[in-house]
């Protein structure tokens, strides 16, 4: 019965054969593994009672051969696995973070939280990383942390996961290449990592020849024009977006209520299609503004369409988000738009055409 083959354990830790500790443990786990699989549990639940006792004060060398033969059993003490992916040797816990399907959200958050970047290194190599888990690897994850989450295809991704993500690819090449190509990247990540990276080789050679300016900030917005048509083509939800928009349009229905409405529903594709047909824009100007941390370009725009303010607030709480800012100043926001003529902000959209043709 299990509570006698309790109670004599529980009288051998209590012996002198307490010296043979890693021993006794060793043979426990034999006995544990041979019948995994098989345990009701209040057998595990035995077993963790007898296991995590044996633990204390025995080496890292045991303790790591205890968390390797642990972590990829499915039915393994889970008290014990807790305790061991907490275990401060990476040794010990890597292999438990990496493998056991035992661990809990709850544990993986709290460790990834306090534990060092081996540690956050072994979580990212998890064959499923959730959102809540992911958030805190990017967070404060160094670039082999990062790298490894982002190219791992379990791993799923929140806005603000994917916000980290974009501020971390800017200056890191494969970084941005592992974000270009996860298939679950939503394309106003994509859009806004573009626009990032463009910025910082655009201050790069401005810095080193000040006349180049203008030239390298024309070839920029046609690489990152190629780059932003590369993802829609591969977007069934973009696809849909562009159908029902230009319906609307050809009716003769696309109007500012739709516009408000899109951007109610978070919708990137509708809410850009339908300014860029509205202001008769390009489409990929329009996404590059919508991801800028600046709402200048957005308020320019707004007003040019003549928006209301309401509407120019949701989409200005949406560009917040697709960029990764902070909550929109409205008060400062809403001085600027006042104070804007509509016929000024037409003339400002039109010279700007202007200048895009010429420069093609």
């Amino acid at each position: 019965m299990p509570s006698s083959v309790l109670h004599q354990l529980e009288d051998i830790l209590a012996s002198r054969y307490v010296s043979r500790r890693a021993e006794i443990l060793e043979r426990v786990t034999d006995l544990f593994v041979v019948g995994s699989g098989k345990f009701t549990e209040e057998h595990v639940d035995l077993f963790d009672h007898v296991l995590f006792k044996l633990l204390d004060n025995v080496a890292a060398a045991a303790r790591a051969e205890l968390g390797s033969r642990l972590a990829v059993l499915p039915d393994a003490p889970p008290h014990l696995i807790r305790h061991l992916a907490s275990d401060e040797t990476i040794a010990v816990a890597g292999p438990v973070l990496r493998q056991s399907e035992r661990l809990d959200e709850q544990t993986l958050v709290a460790t990834a939280q306090s534990r060092s970047q081996d540690h956050l290194l072994a979580i990212s190599g998890r064959r499923i990383l959730t959102e809540a888990v992911t958030d805190v690897l990017v967070d404060r994850g160094d670039q082999a942390v990062v790298s490894n989450t982002a190219n791992n295809g379990g791993a799923r991704f929140s806005d603000m996961g994917f916000s980290g993500l974009v501020t971390k690819a800017s200056d890191d090449a494969g970084l941005a290449l592992s974000l270009w190509g996860r298939p679950d990247s939503p394309r106003e990540v994509l859009v806004r990592l573009f626009v990032e990276a463009s910025d910082a080789v655009r201050n790069q050679l401005a810095t080193a020849d000040s006349t180049r300016a203008e030239i390298l900030e024309i070839a920029v917005a046609q690489a990152s024009d190629r780059l932003q048509a590369s993802a829609r083509t591969r977007s069934a939800d973009f696809a849909n977006a562009k159908a029902y928009v230009e319906l609307l349009q050809a009716s003769g229905q696309l109007n500012e209520a739709h516009l408000h409405g899109f951007a109610k529903e978070g919708s990137f594709d509708k809410v850009t299609l339908a300014l860029s047909l509205m202001s008769k824009l390009p489409l990929d100007v329009v996404e590059r503004a919508f991801v800028r941390n600046q709402p200048d370009q957005l308020l320019v725009l707004a007003k040019a369409l003549d928006l209301s303010w309401v509407t120019t607030t949701t989409l200005l709480f949406m560009q917040a988000s697709a960029s990764g800012s902070a909550r929109p100043q409205l008060d400062q926001h809403l001085a600027s738009f006042s104070q804007l003529q509509p016929r000024a902000a037409q003339s400002t959209l039109q010279s700007y055409l202007t200048r895009r043709r010429a420069a093609e």
